[in-house]
């Protein structure tokens, strides 16, 4: 009898785990927090206001500095979102054959021309001269090239640094009079070396020889993870829109939020900083025709820049 009663036991627990299996299949599981990786700098600062476990429960963000070992963690699905570079968003879609999606555009420009002296008053007045600069083989160097390219300038000589904190060193001691930087490192160099100043704005010279905007970073999730959770990945969306709203006020809150993210290092450089840092979220049809007009640039510049093809209209989450 007490045998019996076991099978009839087993018998009901196993029904019941296959209906609580049907159920889940059917309404999906609970979901969890999202995994998302961001970069120091300006593509990791719209995430800030999202690492407040108290107000956005749902978010597990982790801050890297390496994008090799954040693009690493990602392929390895160690993340479900990630803020990358734009042209690494190209080369992960292409690398995991189409399993990324776009989500959004969350950095415009944020590369400057910055000397110690005050010869550069206009693009033109780099002719023959020697930029020193960082972002060899990345977005940094297409972008400089294309402005290039675009005002006849064939003979301005460019030395690349492989670090932005070596030439972000040689600028503060006045080793190197002339370089392309980006934010943050202008501002926490030129407190270091106040004969240090902007002196053009890589972003609007783009403006005057294009018809798209400057994209240098962009939100991109795993598609399979988009599809399986469409609803919080557009919940996020929406998060990171008011987040983003909220780092572009440069309020004392706002530069909290990126020190206690240890993005940057005091509120008073975040504040300076953050005005060129250019935060955005350009999500639907405007992130699409943006994101494709930038890719479309970069691949002319380098098929290798975007993984050798642009990413197909799939790429992008428009819901």
């Amino acid at each position: 009898m007490k045998r019996i009663v076991s099978i009839a036991l087993c018998c009901i627990m196993l029904f019941a785990a296959l209906g609580l299996t049907a159920c889940g299949d059917g309404a999906k599981k609970p979901e969890g927090a999202i995994r998302m990786a961001a970069l120091k700098g300006p593509t990791g600062m719209g995430t800030a206001p999202l690492m407040d476990k108290e107000k956005y429960p749902d978010y597990d963000i982790t801050i890297g500095s390496d994008p090799s070992a954040v693009t690493a963690s990602f392929i390895a699905g160690e993340y479900d979102v990630a803020a990358v570079p734009v042209n690494v968003a190209s080369v992960l879609y292409n690398k995991l054959e189409g399993d990324v999606v776009m989500l959004g555009i969350t950095t415009l420009g944020v590369l400057y021309i910055v000397e110690t002296g005050s010869e550069i008053n206009s693009i033109s007045d780099l002719a023959g001269k020697t930029l020193y600069a960082t972002g060899q083989g990345s977005t940094p160097e297409y972008i400089l090239n294309y402005v290039l390219e675009k005002n006849g300038l064939t003979d301005v000589t460019v030395e690349f640094k492989a670090e932005h904190s070596e030439l972000a060193s040689l600028m503060a001691t006045g080793e190197v009079t002339l370089g392309m930087m980006p934010e943050p490192n202008i501002t926490t160099t030129m407190k270091k070396n106040p004969d240090l100043h902007v002196a053009l704005d890589l972003t609007a010279e783009w403006d005057k020889i294009s018809s798209t905007r400057l994209v240098q970073g962009v939100l991109i999730a795993r598609r399979s993870f988009a599809e399986a959770h469409e609803e919080q990945i557009k919940t996020l969306i929406s998060d990171y829109t008011k987040a983003a709203e909220l780092i572009n006020t440069a309020s004392d809150e706002a530069a909290q939020l990126i020190v206690d993210a240890e993005i940057l290092p005091s509120v008073q450089v975040a504040k300076v900083a953050i005005p060129r840092c250019n935060i955005v979220f350009i999500s639907g049809e405007d992130m699409k025709n943006t994101a494709s007009a930038m890719f479309d640039v970069l691949f002319s510049a380098d098929p290798k820049s975007v993984g050798g093809k642009v990413p197909g209209e799939d790429m992008y989450f428009v819901k």
